[in-house]
This record gives C-alpha cells, sequence and structure tokens, in this order.
C-alpha cells in the first residue's frame, strides 16, 4: 500500500478550478494549499515542504516551462503535474523532460486527478525504495562473469568452452535443459564473454498475458490502444547493443512468432500503433524446458522461427548426469546462505556430502540451493541437520517409480543402442551409421555429446 501524499499544492489561474480540485481532493483526506499564480506559489513553496505540486502549464505570470526552470523549483523532491488544454499537450510533453511526472488534459474529470496523484504516488514510493536500496548495495558491486559458474564436471566443463566461443557471435542462441539446471546463468554468462556494453534484460514469455507482451516486448506509440496514454519503449528497444533473454520461448504466442521471427531476420522491430520500423542491435538468447522440435511437429511454434533461434544450441545436463557438480554446489551455496544470514560456515561431513551425491535432485540446482537453504534455517546450532532424502538415484538397470520423463528415457535408450551398434561393428561408425539408420554425421554428433569412446 503506498504512502498517501499528505501535503499538496494547488496552481491554478481560475478560482473555480480551484475550488472544484480543492473540494474533492479534501474528500480523498488531501490537505491542500492553493496559489493562482507562479509567484505566489514559488513563496508558498520557500515556507513549506510539499509532497506534491498540481499545476496549470499556463499561469498568469509565466508558463510551465518557466515555473519548472524557477531556481527554487528545479531542486525539489516534490511530485508535478501538469493540467494542460489540449493545444498545449507539446508543452507539457517538454515540461516531463525537464522534471514534471506526468500531465492531465483538460477537460477532465475529478477522478481522473485522483486516479493520476494515486499512480503518483506509487511511482514515489518505489523510486524511494529503489534509492534506499541502492545505499544498502556495497560500493562496488561485481559484474557477473562465466568463472561465477560453479562446477567440477567434464560436461559442464564442456558448456563453457561452448558458451566462450558461442559468445563472440552475432548469433541468436536456444538454451534447452530441465527446469532448475541455470538456463539464465548460462544466458548472462554469453552476455558477459559476449563484450556488448548493453543491458541483459530477461522476461519470461509464460509469465506476462499474451495481450501484454507484445507491447512488453516491442514497444507502443501513445494513443495506440485504450489506456496507451503515453508512448512505451519496449524490452528490445532498452536491450539495445546488448542481451535479450526470452525464458520459455516455447510460450511465445503464435501471433507474435512472425514478428519476434521479423527481428531476427531484419534486425528492426515496429512499435504498436507505429508506421515505421526503428533498427535495433538486441543479440537474442532463448530458453526452453520443453522440446521445441515437438512444439514444432504439433505446430504450436513456427519451424522458421526455431531454426532462427537454435543457430547454436546449448544443452544442459540435469544434475544427475553430473554428480560431481553436487558437493561443489552445496559448498557454494552453504558458503552465500551463511554470510547472507551473518552466521559462521557450517560444514558438510562425508555421510552428508554421500547422500546428496546419490539423491537424484529431479528439481536441480534449484531444488539443491533450496533444501540447504531449509536446513540451515533448521540448523541452529554449529552442525548442519539435513533432512532425509527420500529419492536416491537408482542403480544401473533399476527402475526408478519417481521419474517418469520421456525425453530422459528417450535420451538413456538412444545412447544404449548406439554403443551396442560400436560394440557390433567392433567400432566402425560408417556402419554403425547404417545398422541405426542415421547419417554417419549425426551419428558422430550424437557419440560426441554421450561422450562414447
Amino acid at each position: 500500500m503506498s504512502k498517501q501524499f499528505r501535503n499538496l499544492l494547488l496552481i491554478a489561474g481560475e478560482a473555480p478550478i480551484r475550488r472544484m480540485l480543492r473540494l474533492v481532493l479534501e474528500q480523498h483526506n488531501y490537505r491542500v494549499s492553493e496559489a493562482q499564480n507562479g509567484a505566489e506559489a514559488i513563496n508558498l513553496i520557500d515556507k513549506e515542504r510539499f509532497d506534491a505540486i498540481l499545476t496549470d502549464i499556463r499561469l498568469p505570470d509565466m508558463d510551465g516551462l518557466t515555473f519548472l526552470d524557477q531556481p527554487e523549483i528545479r531542486p525539489l523532491d516534490s511530485t508535478i503535474i501538469m493540467m494542460s488544454r489540449d493545444d498545449g499537450i507539446e508543452t507539457a510533453l517538454q515540461c516531463m523532460k525537464r522534471g514534471a511526472y506526468d500531465y492531465i488534459a483538460k477537460p477532465f474529470k475529478p477522478d481522473e486527478v485522483v486516479l493520476k496523484l494515486r499512480r503518483a504516488e506509487e511511482w514515489q514510493e518505489l523510486r524511494q525504495e529503489n534509492q534506499k536500496l541502492k545505499k544498502t548495495l556495497p560500493p562496488q558491486v561485481k559484474a557477473f562473469s562465466i568463472t561465477d559458474i560453479v562446477h567440477s564436471s567434464q560436461k559442464m566443463a564442456q558448456i563453457i568452452n561452448l558458451v566462450k566461443t558461442a559468445a563472440k557471435a552475432e548469433s541468436s542462441i536456444l538454451i534447452s535443459g530441465e527446469t532448475g539446471t541455470g538456463k539464465e546463468l548460462i544466458a548472462k554468462a554469453l552476455h558477459s564473454e559476449s563484450g556488448r556494453t548493453g543491458q541483459f534484460l530477461a522476461i519470461n514469455c509464460s509469465a506476462i498475458p499474451s495481450g501484454l507482451l507484445e507491447s512488453e516486448l516491442f514497444g507502443h506509440k501513445k494513443g495506440a490502444f485504450t489506456g496507451a496514454d503515453r508512448e512505451k519503449q519496449g524490452l528490445f528497444s532498452s536491450a539495445d547493443g546488448g542481451t535479450l533473454f526470452l525464458d520459455e520461448i516455447a510460450d511465445l504466442p503464435l501471433e507474435l512468432q512472425p514478428k519476434l521471427l521479423r527481428v531476427l531476420q531484419e534486425g528492426e522491430i515496429r512499435k504498436i500503433g507505429a508506421t515505421r520500423s526503428e533498427k535495433i542491435n538486441t543479440r537474442v538468447v532463448a530458453a526452453a524446458g520443453t522440446d521445441l522440435q515437438e512444439a514444432v511437429k504439433k505446430k504450436l511454434f513456427r519451424r522458421d522461427l526455431y531454426y532462427r533461434l537454435a543457430v547454436v544450441d546449448i544443452n544442459l545436463p540435469p544434475l544427475r548426469e553430473r554428480p560431481e557438480d553436487v558437493v561443489v554446489l552445496a559448498e557454494y551455496f552453504l558458503n552465500l546462505l551463511c554470510n547472507r544470514a551473518g552466521r559462521s560456515l557450517l560444514q558438510l561431513n562425508p555421510a552428508a556430502k554421500k547422500n546428496l551425491t546419490d539423491y537424484h535432485w529431479p528439481g536441480n540446482v534449484r531444488e539443491l540451493e533450496n533444501y540447504l537453504e531449509r536446513a540451515l534455517i533448521f540448523s541452529p546450532g554449529e552442525t548442519l541437520e539435513l533432512s532425509p532424502l527420500r529419492t536416491r538415484q537408482p542403480a544401473p538397470g533399476q527402475f526408478n517409480p519417481n521419474e517418469y520423463s520421456l525425453k530422459v528415457a528417450s535420451r538413456r535408450l538412444e545412447e544404449e543402442y548406439i554403443r551396442k551398434a560400436l560394440i557390433k561393428t567392433k567400432g566402425n561408425r560408417t556402419q554403425a551409421a547404417e545398422l541405426l539408420e542415421v547419417s554417419l554425421r549425426s551419428l558422430m554428433y550424437k557419440i560426441k555429446g554421450y561422450e562414447i569412446d
């Protein structure tokens, strides 16, 4: 709940407007002071602090721009809202560039003024919270680096090398993998290694309604649709010169997919309501937790868009396929959590390390972090108390009743058949490819992926 403006200064040359607005605002618990011109307002500002200033853009002694340029106004922390007739909208926009929060066009309903003030209050509260947060941050915050990715396994080392190579290219990249494997972390590593000077911005395509997603991505012009009271810059424009991470890309609505395809092909966007396109230099990194090729087969995702996104395809292995990473990740998270809680570092004993390594981790790295955070909460002493891990990693060939992933089962079956074919042909890969009914190139790619000797 935002904190309401207590003191409000109302500036207007017309007495009836001042009386009407004062009556409405006082009914909503605002304490209102009045001024009929700029000079009278400045005199009041010298004597009293106002949380908000509601002023006509045309005053008897000066206009809005002149008012905002007064030395008494520039240092104010007050939120200023301009009132303007239709022929003064351009001036109102200039006022916003000089520091005004917003404007409201005449003629207006009293409720519109109250609504505008409420929104201004929320904005002011967010700004103040942001300023407080900045003060609590360390003087220098270390930029994210690919060296921050904690790992010990050969599989992740190969992923890191692939990221370093792919980052320098301008091509779009698709990161696939189960939930919790760290797809956004890899996307940040791609950005940090790319040398791009723009921002890294991320958006979850499944978290925003399709009706709003287009505006979030591409922006809109003022008046493009009901409620578009000002121009909005989309994420593609905001990330110009940087990287835009599109998480859960499989949930991108079909009607927006051609627009994304155009961005990737032409390097330009068109805001909603615009008549012209604008060039951008935004690198797209997308992520999918589901099989996009299956979505293509089901006609839920455009084939041409898939190939544009997957110029480089980085598949993150689940944690159960790289058990060497479990302990190093656990120690990293423990160190992080203990520092955050202001506690001395707790150690993992050999039995705890074995239990963590043996566990299947269906929720991957995210589950491991949450598990350790919960364990730390319920370990008030100097010993880390780990709750029992119910699901164990199955022995080779043993069926795991808790695993129903067809994707995982398919990969295991494919690897097994490749190994059998290579044994049958005594390592002759051409003959193995014929047995498996795949191309030699495809077989070589899979042999490398499964690390088969």
